[in-house]
């Protein structure tokens, strides 16, 4: 099969954890631990978010102040590196040495009149208390927004159009690599008046960037990994239940949180109908069993019509 695979940012650097090097490698070795199991006689991409990440060059880059700060599509574009080096270094210590690995750099086209330019919505960076986050928003003029028990800066999160590096990456794969792209949701770009095209400010969204991604690869299976092992009813309730498979009008009629598990569900769903494949939402420790079809959330056109 051809699978693409999505790795939250959070699953890199967990909520609440210090964001260090050494933790994110000790992180994304986990993390490829469970990839490797996949990665034998089937096309691998794994994209990745990068909201911890790119939110800490901020701060750092805030920190010197004798220039500008970097703007955020600098910044996604430096994430893409930095996460795309430590994923091939741990997965390729994992895997046969015969197999090639490629980290590419991927710009992804949003429009500037995105309503989401309006509407900051996207996490970044670390988590604060209410009041830490309150003055933050002050000296830096910063969104910042709910996460959980905690507070975030958030940044505009466009939706991606168009996926630049498509055919290198077709090319790559058709050649036995396995490649690491779509980083962060891509590098956000615009045409000007001019058609000159250049990077604005904002973080795209990981798991619609990768269902366009799987929809345009034309892959087989779409895995979006997090931290719990599907999309749940009632969550956070006495009642709270799994769905092990669902068609994609029943899924986005339920309401998941915009901050969490609603854009995973608006991707699966949007890979499922654009393409007729699966979609699958679940832990990344269960990815060998997602790929075999005995795991996570399913999304399918050819599902049941009651969830189950």
């Amino acid at each position: 099969m051809r699978i693409v695979v999505a790795l939250g940012g959070n699953a890199l650097l967990r909520r609440g954890e210090p964001l260090s090097a050494d933790n994110q490698r000790e992180n994304v070795r986990a993390a490829c631990t469970q990839i490797a199991r996949i990665a034998p006689g089937n096309e691998l991409v794994v994209a990745h978010g990068n909201g911890p990440q790119v939110g800490l060059l901020a701060l750092q880059g805030a920190a010197y102040s004798d220039v500008p700060a970097y703007p955020l599509d600098v910044l996604g574009a430096e994430t893409e590196g930095m996460i795309g080096y430590i994923i091939e270094q741990e997965l390729g210590n994992l895997l046969p040495f015969e197999v090639p690995f490629a980290t590419l750099l991927t710009q992804v086209e949003v429009d500037a009149a995105d309503p989401a330019f309006e509407h900051p919505s996207k996490p970044i960076g670390p988590v604060y208390s209410r009041e830490e986050a309150e003055r933050l928003a002050r000296e830096k003029g910063w969104s910042i927004a709910a996460d959980g028990d905690r507070f975030r800066r958030v940044v505009p999160s466009p939706r991606p159009k168009r996926i630049f590096e498509i055919r290198p990456i077709r090319w790559l794969l058709e050649k036995g690599s396995v490649v690491i792209c779509a980083g962060g949701g891509g590098i956000p770009t615009v045409y000007d008046q001019d058609g000159q095209l250049h990077g604005i400010e904002a973080v795209i969204d990981k798991d619609l960037c990768s269902a366009l991604l799987a929809e345009q690869l034309e892959a087989d299976l779409l895995v979006i990994a997090t931290d719990v092992d599907g999309a749940y009813l009632d969550w956070g309730t006495p009642e709270q239940r799994r769905i092990g498979e669902a068609h994609p009008d029943q899924l986005e009629r339920l309401g998941f949180a915009a901050g969490s598990m609603g854009p995973k569900v608006q991707a699966a769903c949007e890979f499922a109908r654009n393409t007729g494949k699966v979609a699958v939402i679940g832990s990344l420790g269960d990815i060998e069993a997602i790929a075999q079809g005995r795991a996570g959330t399913r999304v399918s056109l050819a599902a049941e019509s009651s969830l189950t």
